[in-house]
């Protein structure tokens, strides 16, 4: 492909980000908010477009220097609600007339909103919304206060912080009626200490389940979610009788009488599909305790974000229709509770995401993602499963020769099959010798696959091989797959990417004696492992990385949650529980046998993984005599890699490629 160029570092700025969509209750229009990047300031913006589902061509909605996003028709179609920050700092709901004229404010609340749906009826929107702390409410009416900032942070919870957001508020969120008229707000649920999320109306209106934790600490049972039922009206909150252990996207069925949900008993166990009755006169049944499906979507990529989303009843209640995280695809099934069979409705590889039926379901309109296409809305017709695509987001791509990409099954340590990728650079001859980057996803709970990756084909770009798969201790493949590193990490999963690693070695345009590695956040820690481990890489890049579980705990924004990845209890509970802990660490491993000339890359502002760990490692490097260096952004949360400022995005792909050519180009 001669003709083609190559894509560079700077594309990112290019990104046209799809972050939701909705479809109109007659199956006419599909609504979609759009994301892109204003080089000059640095500054994200989102505008809504609309496309039919007939013919002609998307047309944009709003404009200006602002983000709007969030869009959802109301039942009747003739309005559509969005959030927009066009009226000030704060995002508010705005309705716009789908006949015309001017979007206008509903909402002038103080503080944050949320999630919001319309009622059944059209006349009021449930709001998720977060009052303003009285602190800053009072600093806000003095200038100078408001000029100085916060003087103390005052805290009495464990979870006080989370990255991307920084230090939480006080208040805590809670459900909201809101008239679609007035703009008037109800309050319908309050409490100091508990909150309310992920809320859904029943289908006659009269009633709202949502999820709260309502244990007295609810810091200290973090697997303390359970559904709840309140009146739209307000009044007691009942609870539904489950389980005890994660729950979530809670969705009602056509006759009111069933709550379907997602959850699970454990972290390292499939995310299922479960059944409650409404009025509380039965048990909670998981419908797909037999089958090896994760019913969510955790891909790992640096592009739009994974969206799960609640399940969605069929109109006569006898389906239910929910995602599946599979084999690096994000794929969408129903269960037939007439025959508890599943089956499929989008199985392509790639990723479905954020997805909408029209009122009759005769249409579906959802978010897909490849991997070579960023992101589309399609819309499927129902009765004959014809699929067509409305939208021609980052047409550009189609202009690049982006390499190829080829699928790679190996048997990893335990002889069973694992699933990885191998991107060829473009260009590529097949009798030439290349460098090859190993990558490793995050989590580990994500799994890499069928989506575009900037990175990799950046890497891909620049006369590299990248070779990427899914070891154990990710999700997509089993519970037995995920499970298999709980209170073990850095064994089997090491062995894992060590086999994928001979495997891609043994390719005949590999240069074995030319490979590096690389990974973030549990991937910048299995990189960190890998080379106390071993010096067969050339190269290391540690990214986001935990490299000292005994230093971390406590210090994330997920504080103590993440003791249970490690052992049954903190650190400090007895030197047989801080040996687990050492152990486990990639510092543990450092001294003057570690050879690998090492890339250590952190964010100042990193809640998930504080940056005192990649300075560590650092420390640690140069004390051994290892060829290393340290770069760390300012004012960059943990996903700088896929949500921080697009200049430091590219700084730090081009800090990671110096690095790789300076070892394995020579």
């Amino acid at each position: 492909m001669p003709n083609k160029r190559r894509i560079a570092a700077e594309d990112i700025y290019n990104f046209e980000l799809i972050t939701g969509l909705d479809i109109s209750p007659d199956g006419q229009h599909v609504v979609y908010a759009l994301q892109t990047v204003e080089r000059a300031s640095e500054r994200k913006y989102t505008h809504l477009w609309l496309a039919p589902t007939g013919r002609g061509a998307p047309r944009q909605l709003t404009f200006g220097k602002q983000v709007n996003a969030a869009p959802r028709f109301s039942p009747d179609g003739k309005t559509l609600a969005f959030l927009s920050n066009r009226t000030g700092d704060e995002m508010q709901i705005h309705l716009l007339p789908m006949d015309g004229g001017e979007a206008r404010p509903l909402t002038r609340l103080k503080g944050s909103i949320g999630a919001f749906h319309w009622s059944p009826d059209g006349r009021s929107l449930l709001v998720e919304f977060s009052k303003q702390d009285k602190e800053e409410a009072e600093r806000e009416g003095d200038e100078q206060k408001k000029k100085l900032g916060v003087v103390a942070r005052h805290y009495k919870r464990l979870f006080y912080k989370f990255d991307g957001a920084g230090f939480l508020p006080h208040e805590q969120q809670h459900l909201w009626l809101v008239d679609a008229r007035t703009g008037k707000g109800t309050q319908l649920t309050d409490h100091e200490v508990y909150a309310e999320g992920q809320a859904v109306w029943s289908p006659d209106g009269k009633s709202i389940v949502f999820v709260s934790n309502r244990y007295p600490d609810p810091d200290m049972e973090i697997e303390g979610e359970d559904l709840f039922l309140v009146s739209a009206k307000g009044g007691k909150i009942r609870k539904l009788e489950t389980f005890h252990g994660h729950k979530g996207f809670p969705s009602v069925s056509p006759d009111g009488r069933w709550v379907a949900f997602l959850g699970s008993k454990g972290e390292w166990d499939n995310n299922y599909l479960w059944l409650v009755p409404a009025d509380g006169k039965g048990k909670a049944r998981n419908l797909t305790a037999g089958l090896e499906l994760d019913a969510q979507v955790l891909g790992a990529h640096d592009v739009s974000p994974a969206a799960t989303l609640p399940p969605t009843w069929s109109r006569d209640g006898r389906r239910i229709i929910f995602q599946v995280g599979e084999r690096g695809s994000a794929t969408l099934k129903a269960y037939n509770l007439d025959t508890d069979a599943v089956e499929e409705i989008i199985s392509d590889p790639g990723e479905v995401g954020a997805y909408a039926f029209d009122r009759e379901q005769k249409r579906l309109a959802y978010f897909f993602g490849t991997i070579d296409d960023i992101n589309q809305v399609r819309l499927r017709e129902m009765a004959t499963g014809k699929t067509k695509t409305l939208t021609k987001t980052n047409a550009w791509i189609k202009r690049l020769d982006l390499g190829k990409v080829e699928e790679y099954w190996f048997k990893g340590a335990h002889k069973k099959d694992l699933q990885g990728w191998v991107l060829k650079p473009p260009g590529f001859r097949a009798n030439r010798k290349y460098p090859t980057i190993i990558e490793i996803h995050g989590g580990p709970q994500a799994q890499y696959g069928w989506r575009f990756f900037h990175e990799f084909y950046y890497l891909a770009a620049q006369g590299y091989v990248v070779a990427f798969s899914n070891p154990r201790g990710g999700r997509g493949y089993g519970r037995e797959h995920i499970a298999a590193i709980r209170h073990a990490f850095g064994t089997v999963d090491y062995d894992d990417v060590m086999a994928f690693t001979d495997a891609v070695a043994k390719q005949p345009y590999v240069d074995k004696d030319r490979m590096g590695v690389t990974g973030g956040s549990y991937g910048g820690f299995m990189t960190a492992w890998i080379i106390g481990k071993t010096n067969r890489f050339k190269a290391a890049v540690v990214q986001r990385a935990v490299t000292n579980w005994v230093s971390f705990a406590g210090n994330s924004d997920f504080n103590w949650y993440f003791e249970r990845w490690m052992g049954d209890g903190p650190v400090w509970e007895s030197e047989a529980m801080l040996k687990k802990y050492w152990k486990q660490s990639p510092i543990s491993l450092m001294g003057k046998h570690v050879r690998t000339p090492t890339l250590v890359i952190h964010s100042l502002m990193d809640q998930r993984v504080e940056h005192e760990q990649g300075e560590q490692l650092y420390v640690a490097l140069k004390r051994a005599g290892v060829e290393a260096e340290l770069v760390l952004f300012p004012e960059s949360p943990h996903g700088l890699s896929r949500v921080g400022r697009t200049d430091r995005r590219i700084a730090r792909l081009n800090h990671i490629l110096r690095w790789m050519d300076r070892y394995l180009k020579r």
